[in-house]
């Protein structure tokens, strides 16, 4: 209950503001320095590329920003929230409610339909079961799966798939949703629709997104264009 309290006044505060800013992070493996005292904001209601070169560290900095790993030093701030500072049980809550995954490899409960995937976030929030299904089944319908509620993984395409994985981050409502090469899997046509509908979930849900990729010409989509080079952030 207090982290839901904490989300909601963190939305409305942050509406035409910064939702996260990451300060002087540094993450080495070994004697390789991956990310080398990078800085950034996020804003409201955008949407971020992050490009660069194979092993550049695009992926380890999204999993920074979004709690999924740790910094060597350095904060990762939601306003005036150091994240990096939570027990894991906060940090587990916190992320539930204010922060959406989707990756390139779906990350789907194979047994489970398609609305069971995408309810599983909000049931883990403390949701009713008939609450989080209602939900569930909007954000399917406006993704154009209304007569996919019930099938599960296997049934269905790869597009498909991402789009439910795309429903599943947005159940919760949260501010930032990270996405890590989610079109890696897809094809030109299908990837050029999902960024496209990123753009439409933003305006509709007023998420940010932040997101990973290899391809140039579907980050110039994005409102913003970031690259990592030698362990060090260009805009």
């Amino acid at each position: 209950m207090v982290y839901s309290f904490l989300r909601i006044k963190i939305k409305i505060s942050t509406y035409f503001c910064a939702v996260l800013k990451a300060l002087n992070i540094i993450k080495s493996y070994g004697q390789i320095k991956v990310l080398d005292n990078i800085s950034l904001t996020l804003n409201s209601n955008e949407i971020v590329a992050i490009t660069g070169d194979s092993g550049a560290g695009k992926s380890t900095l999204l999993h920074i920003l979004g709690s999924l790993d740790k910094p060597n030093s350095g904060e990762v701030l939601f306003e005036n929230l150091d994240i990096t500072k939570l027990s894991e049980k906060k940090l587990a809550q916190f992320r539930n409610l204010s922060m959406g995954f989707v990756f390139q490899f779906h990350h789907l409960l194979p047994e489970f339909s398609a609305v069971e995937n995408v309810m599983l976030p909000a049931l883990i929030a403390g949701k009713s079961k008939n609450e989080a299904k209602k939900n569930a089944q909007e954000l399917l319908n406006d993704l154009g799966l209304s007569n996919r509620l019930d099938n599960k993984p296997h049934q269905l395409s790869g597009g498909e798939q991402q789009r439910v994985s795309v429903a599943r981050a947005l159940i919760n409502c949260p501010m930032m949703v990270f996405a890590d090469e989610p079109t890696g899997n897809l094809d030109s046509r299908n990837a050029l629709e999902l960024h496209q509908l990123f753009m439409q979930l933003r305006d509709k849900y007023k998420s940010s997104f932040i997101i990973v990729t290899h391809n140039e010409n579907l980050a110039k989509l994005s409102d913003r264009v970031l690259r990592i080079h030698d362990g060090k952030l260009l805009e």
